[in-house]
């Protein structure tokens, strides 16, 4: 079999070409998973001469790779231990964490398949001049589309792995554990053993999805793990959870032509703003997705067809429904992996609830021992952060930088039909923080020139500033609910972190036809009960 990657961009390709250790006659090739393989000649010690490595990363995922690379710059001797454990319906992956093989990448790129598909079928491209002679007959090739999504995720995959072959960072694909608090065991695929010691040790081992304790749920059912590689169409989808990525998967798919229910516990997206979220999932109802409120699953039954038959209880009315669907997809929260870590022997504290790490600026209560990332308590689960965090703890490390990672006032997007991107606080959390009568909200709705020809629905289309209301009035949080709103809201989140203010925002020049620009002409408050629609393009 063919194992040559597949690459992105021609700088990877060379740069592929330029540090592939195979012969010219490619006779060699690496196994999936296999790890780049040397040859140990002597034993190497770390730079005090005590342990094997300065320091091992257990977790080959965004935030511990940018930690072992940091590392390494600084001159240290690092090890990166990571091992993917199948998911309950099979599925596995290479190295490079969630993000690049379960998570942001091939979301974003099925997000993209499902605007494409949408703006022929709504008529979009129809009204733009496009002739399309036979709109019925256009649908999904689901299996191009995850064999196109899988190449990428494999090409970021064996770029990541020469990497950390050419910065000379170790690389072993086990299942990482402590035996003491400076040793790490690692299984490898074939079961034998290696063990290692280190002088730091940083946990960034991420998390997993949960499966409700509930008839069927293991094993019938996938999660987001399973989906982005999926081997026949999902079909009719039950969606369980509406945090963001429940609404994110439920959004695709619905677009890509697969019928979509969203079971919704409480609220959807708890924890965002309550307003934008609404608006999110009533775009989401208005485009065809259907949601079921207050609602908690009962079982997941397997039919003789092969079909799944789905029962539910609603909270509020002890109505019990049931449905039948091809595919449920668990999307009720994610756990920490450290249970497998055996980290009662390093002496390290976690949350028995979640297994989630208590640590201070990243140092846990065992002082070389640290985390990064997703398994952190209380930490935006986002992976510039992981990314950030763990190349600002090498630099402490080893560095002796001062510098500490910023939780406060990090930007990130819900990829939902209609997106929704914000930074710093949401309106029920401000006022919360410093009380109604001191919090002033601007807010209007607004309407994207791209809108206007195809008639699109701008019911939702809709931005706030939630700021002090006192002079001079700082800025406390951006929200924007419409087109392409993670690289809208990306450049306000700097302006955000240097101290923004209305007063700023509102002598701002805007660039001309842009959606970003209505962050600019924000002039109406809530509290004035002002109409927040725009009389036009241009207002």
């Amino acid at each position: 079999m063919d194992l040559t990657p597949l690459c992105s961009f021609p700088e990877d390709c060379n740069r592929l070409n330029r540090s592939s250790t195979r012969s010219d006659t490619n006779a060699r090739r690496l196994k999936p998973d296999s790890g780049l393989r040397t040859k140990t000649v002597k034993r190497v010690l770390s730079i005090d001469g005590t342990f094997d490595y300065d320091l091992a990363v257990i977790g080959g995922g965004s935030g511990g790779l940018a930690c072992a690379k940091e590392a390494v710059n600084h001159g240290a001797r690092v090890a990166v231990l990571d091992y993917v454990t199948p998911s309950p319906q099979g599925t596995k992956w290479g190295l490079g964490g969630t993000c690049v093989n379960v998570g942001c990448i091939p979301k974003k790129l099925m997000h993209q398949a499902a605007l494409l598909g949408e703006s022929i079928h709504h008529l979009e491209a129809v009204s733009y001049g496009w002739q399309i002679p036979d709109l019925d007959s256009i649908k999904i090739n689901w299996a191009n589309l995850t064999e196109s999504v899988q190449n990428h995720i494999k090409s970021v995959n064996w770029v990541t792995r020469v990497d950390l072959r050419d910065k000379k960072i170790e690389y072993i694909n086990g299942l990482g554990e402590f035996k003491d608090p400076h040793t790490i065991v690692a299984t490898l695929k074939n079961g034998s053993k290696k063990e290692l010691t280190a002088k730091h040790v940083v946990l960034a081992v991420g998390g997993r999805p949960n499966y409700p304790d509930i008839p069927g749920a293991i094993e019938y059912c996938i999660s987001s793990d399973d989906i982005f590689s999926l081997g026949h169409p999902p079909g009719k989808t039950l969606v369980v959870g509406a945090g963001y990525i429940g609404l994110e998967c439920a959004g695709f798919l619905n677009s890509l032509g697969f019928p979509a229910t969203v079971l919704v516990r409480s609220v959807p997206l708890r924890g965002f703003d309550q307003q934008m979220a609404s608006m999110i999932t009533n775009e989401m109802e208005q485009r065809g997705v259907n949601f079921e409120h207050k609602t908690i699953p009962l079982s997941i039954e397997k039919l003789e067809s092969g079909k799944l038959k789905a029962r539910w209880l609603n909270t509020q009315t002890q109505e019990q429904k049931e449905d039948v669907f091809d595919t449920v997809l668990m999307a009720t929260g994610r756990y920490a992996l450290t249970k497998a870590l055996n980290l009662d022997v390093a002496g390290v504290k976690c949350l028995s609830e979640t297994g989630k790490v208590i640590a201070d600026t990243e140092q846990t209560n065992v002082a070389h021992i640290y985390a990064v990332g997703d398994v952190l308590e209380g930490r935006p689960e986002l992976t510039p952060v992981a990314i950030h965090a763990g190349r600002l703890l090498a630099r402490r490390i080893f560095a002796d930088s001062p510098h500490q990672m910023d939780y406060e006032n990090v930007a990130t997007t819900v990829f939902t039909p209609l997106e929704y991107g914000c930074v710093g606080l949401s309106e029920e959390a401000a006022i919360q923080r410093f009380g109604t009568e001191n919090i002033e909200v601007y807010h209007q709705f607004y309407k994207p020139t791209e809108f206007f020809i195809p008639q699109r629905n701008i019911r939702n289309c809709y931005l706030k500033a939630v700021a002090m209301r006192a002079a001079p009035q700082k800025v406390l949080g951006l929200h924007f609910v419409g087109p392409v709103a993670g690289e809208v809201i990306q450049g306000f989140a700097a302006a955000i972190k240097c101290g923004l203010t209305m007063e700023h925002l509102m002598n701002t020049v805007g660039i001309h036809p842009t959606v970003a620009e209505e962050f600019t002409r924000l002039n109406i408050t809530k509290r004035s009960g002002k109409d927040p629609n725009p009389a036009s393009c241009c207002s």
